[in-house]
């Protein structure tokens, strides 16, 4: 922190703070600009604040219950309300669709109400949007982003979707890779961290770390396992609506004694017990538990959806297979399952490629002049 216009409040308007992939890196980016910044965080889905947990005690936070919702219809009496809240701060965030009528709010009204900059960030789609995008939420977005200042996106698919889908000058779009505390992911973890769960000698897990959604498609992943032998266990961290349908799948399948849904947890303290990381998600963009797997010296199985097949080591890729080829995810996961040499090479090789191009310390300095700029700063 550089302290030229300290302390500085920051508004947070996310579409859910529940803990996942952009909850948890914007709780590591609070907690890497330190206590000189207050941050006010909004949910849209009312109470979903779990990530919260993971903000440091020092950095000074508030969840405002008095913000006006971020979904509704967007009528200008609302936007107006919205907008109303956004003064007095320095900085708006906002993140992914949830949160575009708070975006709309500010280009409608930040004239005249002298708000401060915004930056939006998009991430991925939901299950309504993982087959193909909406038309109407186009044209939504376009208008919506007309005085963003900047927008922010992990991907060279979501970066392409910006400037030709959404029409976004190419200035504004800014193109920043999800990065992680490399080192963390390199301590073993307990045997016992998982309450009511005990990995035992002699047993193996193929895990994943994914919100209980439709669009992660987990009752794939359920189906592409159960051809495994009896000492291979699925180990589902998340939590989410889809949990009695993974359950339900598992039931079908009759393996729902080697299928284990222990809700969410940090994923450092746990990720170094699976063995295989497999995804099976319908749509993603730059999934950050990929990221925190090859950390951990894993191999990777799963569809190649958004640039998973360019984020894991090369010699992961022919383990990354055709979207929606069910068959062919689960023959990665029983060749890797087969061969534990190989299971340890393409681990080493996935931790090194995470090492070389995927810690945080980039991201955060990416973020901060990112920030910064917008403010007229050279850096936060």
């Amino acid at each position: 922190m550089s302290g030229k216009r300290a302390p500085l409040r920051f508004l947070h308007c996310h579409s859910t703070f529940d803990a996942g992939g952009k909850e948890l890196r914007s709780a590591r980016l609070i907690n890497a600009f330190g206590p000189g910044i207050t941050h006010h965080i909004v949910s849209g889905e009312p109470g979903a604040l779990s990530a919260r947990s993971y903000i440091l005690s020092s950095i000074p936070t508030q969840y405002p219950e008095d913000f006006p919702p971020l979904s509704g219809i967007p009528t200008p009496v609302r936007l107006h309300r919205i907008a109303d809240a956004m003064r007095g701060y320095d900085l708006i965030l906002t993140y992914n669709w949830g949160a575009m009528d708070a975006v709309m709010a500010h280009t409608m009204f930040s004239r005249s109400f002298g708000l401060p900059p915004l930056v939006h960030h998009e991430d991925g789609f939901n299950d309504d949007e993982a087959a193909g995008l909406k038309r109407s939420r186009n044209w939504y977005r376009r208008l919506a982003l007309g005085r963003a200042d900047a927008l922010v996106v992990p991907s060279r698919g979501l970066e392409a979707i910006a400037r030709n889908v959404w029409l976004q000058p190419a200035d504004r779009v800014h193109r920043i890779a999800n990065g992680i505390a490399t080192r963390a992911f390199t301590k073993q973890a307990r045997k016992d961290v998982l309450p009511g769960l005990i990995k035992r000698n002699g047993e193996f897990w193929v895990g994943t770390l994914a919100g209980l959604r439709k669009v992660k498609n987990l009752p794939r992943l359920v189906r592409a396992f159960a051809g495994l032998p009896d000492n291979w266990n699925l180990v589902i961290l998340g939590e989410g609506p889809e949990r009695a349908a993974i359950r339900d799948e598992a039931i079908r399948c009759n393996i729902v004694h080697r299928v284990h849904l222990p809700g969410f947890t940090e994923p450092a303290k746990v990720i170094r017990l699976f063995d295989i990381f497999a995804l099976s998600s319908d749509s993603e963009q730059f999934p950050l538990s990929v990221v925190e797997a090859m950390a951990a010296g894993l191999p990777v199985a799963a569809p190649a959806v958004g640039e998973v097949a360019q984020i894991v080591a090369e010699a992961n890729r022919p383990y990354i297979v055709a979207p929606g080829d069910e068959a062919a995810l689960a023959a990665a996961l029983e060749r890797l399952a087969q061969d534990p040499g190989l299971r340890k090479a393409l681990g080493a090789a996935n931790r090194e490629r995470a090492q070389e191009r995927f810690d945080e310390a980039g991201m955060i300095a990416a973020y901060s002049a990112l920030y910064g700029g917008v403010m007229g700063m050279e850096s936060l």
